[in-house]
């Protein structure tokens, strides 16, 4: 209960500066990841938490299904196929670059073994605009940009899960252990495609029949008992419930814009909660012996991550693509590492791999920096593309003195403006 107080007030403070949040390098999502590491064990030590508490596998599961479910809405198909040359360079080019480059500094700086090295590269890979809200929400800022880090940010999730799952299974104790798993592996993750694809369009053809429909005041409940029944459904048969959620939103935007419409509110509200929940909880996990049991090796390893390994990888696979200079360096620094990341961060904590332990610490470490790091630089480079009212304040009050016919734009509730542009 202890836990749920903090949840409560940390809400209240996040709400009540999030206006000062959104022109400001303040993140409201900051403000749990601190919250939960204040009342850990390490300061105040209200809360006791592990990583192998239940809760924390609960949470975690949770968030990434309600995040990957409503970031699968986001993928617009009709936009895709318009422009989806410079997401596909970043998908099929920069993120393998990543993977590796982080698999190279994790070996040799830190000293994991290959298999592990591989492991934490492909668990920093993916990427989350929750943290870089004022470029990818705001609709002054170019539209391709935008566009690529919503739609890259959007697919990496669930293309890095695969390659996290395999390779846990690679680094088990025995290989004929790992060839076994990496069968069940893909299994599981081709049952959750088919139950993501099939169940939304039995809904959507549910809803075509004259007989059906439903009240406008309760369509937005649509999705959510589609979701609700698709996370029961995965783990009663160990299908993936990650692939399903982000297949499923995606083809239930396709078949059904309506639904989508309808559920958009509610569904960015519940997800901003759920990832607000699991951040509390994993800056619980963020105590002083974490960042103590990190090698000198390992910081290296997490600085290189954030400014040289990300960068790097993405302006080479953007390498003639029709983008500005001035964008293709915004995409290339903006590459947080997201919600996904903590959450096969524990995965690979929980599964007991060799060496899981340090490799968990390098990914907590490296996720706790890259969230300070890009965070707290999303509105000072939003202001390079002339974003002058953000949150609906504008940023120079003596303008807003001089000109009295502007009107304050609306602005939607705390880190969901962060996620709300989509392709």
């Amino acid at each position: 209960m202890v836990l749920v107080v903090v949840f409560g007030i940390a809400l209240l403070v996040a709400v009540l500066l999030s206006g000062l949040a959104a022109r400001t390098v303040l993140s409201t999502s900051l403000l749990f990841l601190v919250g939960g590491a204040l009342v850990s064990d390490g300061f105040l030590g209200l809360v006791h938490i592990t990583a192998d508490s239940e809760i924390v596998g609960v949470t975690a599961d949770l968030a990434l299904f309600a995040v990957l479910f409503t970031d699968g809405m986001h993928v617009a198909f009709p936009a895709l196929r318009r422009n989806w040359k410079n997401p596909a360079r970043a998908l099929g080019l920069g993120m393998p670059l990543a993977m590796a480059g982080m698999a190279l500094v994790t070996h040799y700086l830190v000293g994991l073994d290959w298999t592990t090295s591989f492991l934490v590269g492909a668990v920093v890979a993916p990427t989350d605009p929750v943290f870089a809200s004022a470029i990818v929400g705001r609709k002054e800022v170019p539209a391709k940009l935008r566009q690529l880090l919503n739609v890259e940010s959007g697919i990496n999730d669930g293309l890095a899960l695969p390659v996290v799952l395999v390779l846990i299974a690679a680094a088990g104790p025995t290989s004929g252990k790992a060839q076994a798993s990496v069968g069940e592996i893909a299994m599981e993750l081709a049952m959750g495609l088919a139950f993501g694809v099939v169940l939304p369009l039995a809904v959507a053809g549910l809803v075509r029949l004259r007989i059906l429909g439903a009240e406008p005041k309760l369509q937005p409940l649509l999705p959510l008992a589609t979701g609700t029944i698709l996370y029961a459904a995965c783990h009663l048969t160990h299908a993936n419930p990650y692939l399903a959620a982000f297949s499923a939103g995606a083809v239930l935007a396709s078949v059904s814009p309506a639904s989508k419409t309808a559920f958009e509110p509610l569904g960015e509200a519940l997800a901003e909660l759920a990832k607000f929940a699991a951040l509390l909880v994993f800056g619980a996990l963020l105590t002083p012996a974490l960042f103590g049991d990190l090698s000198v090796g390992g910081y290296a390893a997490v600085v290189l991550a954030i400014l040289l390994i990300r960068p790097a990888s993405l302006l080479v696979s953007l390498l003639g693509a029709r983008i500005e200079r001035r964008e293709k360096l915004v995409a290339a620094w903006f590459g947080p590492k997201g919600f996904a990341s903590v959450v096969y961060g524990l995965l690979v904590l929980q599964a007991g791999v060799p060496r899981g332990e340090e490799a968990y610490t390098l990914v907590a470490v490296c996720i706790a920096f890259s969230i300070v790091a890009h965070s707290s630089t999303d509105v000072p480079i939003a202001r390079l593309f002339r974003v002058d009212e953000l949150a609906g304040v504008p940023a120079d009050e003596n303008e807003h003195h001089r000109d009295h016919a502007r009107i304050p734009a609306p602005r939607d509730t705390p880190d969901q403006e962060k996620h709300r542009a989509s392709p």
